[in-house]
């Protein structure tokens, strides 16, 4: 595997919350990252210019992560920006919370548009040109074994990424490529904050054997070293939630 100072990052979803902090951490790790974003250009830019603050180097590139044109390009621009794609972090996604009686299709297709085509496309990308020592690290949430309600779509969409995984981690068997999945529990996010009153956020940091809410860092701890060190950690779905499931 070759050193952090010459390895490659693509991270999907990477301009705000758990994203965001994963890149950060990943060039803190002395890796190169391309981050892609949906649209919102400004946060984009702030993420970069935040890296390249700290010292490292990063580019953001505008994809569509279920678009396989745009994809194929992103990875085109790592490999012509740094020379090849050594670490891949699906952190993408979207989250729409109603019950299953009030869920409109429209918002249940566009979900898993993004959250499960889309983790399928880049994971397929990935699979052809991760570089050997590589890992793909996909995005679920620990959500799908709390069961709560409300949230069965979203879980659902994120149980099709966990299955995707370890499968094709046997597919990648000769390849020495890590394919894994980290599915955080209730994160201080812009995306798990939204519509929630102080109160409701209040009460579920209190249900935390940790006595908090995890933060974007935690997250990227784990994504670390699942990046750098954890070759032995391979076809696994690691809950990362401060026991709160």
């Amino acid at each position: 595997m070759t050193s952090n100072n010459n390895r490659v990052a693509i991270v999907t979803g990477g301009s705000r919350g758990i994203g965001r902090a994963v890149a950060e951490r990943l060039v803190a790790d002395g890796q190169h990252v391309v981050i892609a974003y949906a649209g919102n250009e400004t946060a984009a830019k702030a993420t970069v210019g935040a890296i390249e603050n700290a010292g490292g180097h990063g580019v953001a590139v505008r994809a569509d992560v279920a678009d396989e044109a745009a994809v194929t390009a992103l990875f085109d621009t790592a490999e012509q920006r740094f020379g090849g794609v050594d670490v891949v972090v699906n952190a993408a996604g979207i989250m729409i919370l109603k019950p299953i009686v009030d869920l409109d299709l429209d918002e249940f297709d566009r979900m898993h548009r993004t959250n499960v085509r889309g983790t399928f496309v880049v994971a397929r990308e990935a699979a052809g040109r991760l570089r050997p020592g590589g890992t793909l690290i996909n995005f679920s949430t620990s959500v799908t074994r709390a069961k709560l309600p409300t949230y069965a779509a979203y879980a659902a969409s994120k149980a099709a990424v966990e299955a995707l995984g370890p499968i094709l981690a046997k597919e990648l068997r000769g390849r020495d490529i890590t394919v894994n999945t980290v599915a955080p529990g209730p994160t201080a996010t812009e995306l798990f904050l939204k519509d929630k009153s102080d109160e409701l956020i209040k009460t579920i940091a209190g249900q935390n054997p940790m006595g908090r809410l995890g933060r974007g860092e935690d997250i990227a701890e784990v994504v670390s070293l699942l990046a750098g060190a954890g070759r032995w950690i391979n076809g696994q779905t690691l809950f990362v939630n401060g026991g709160a499931f």
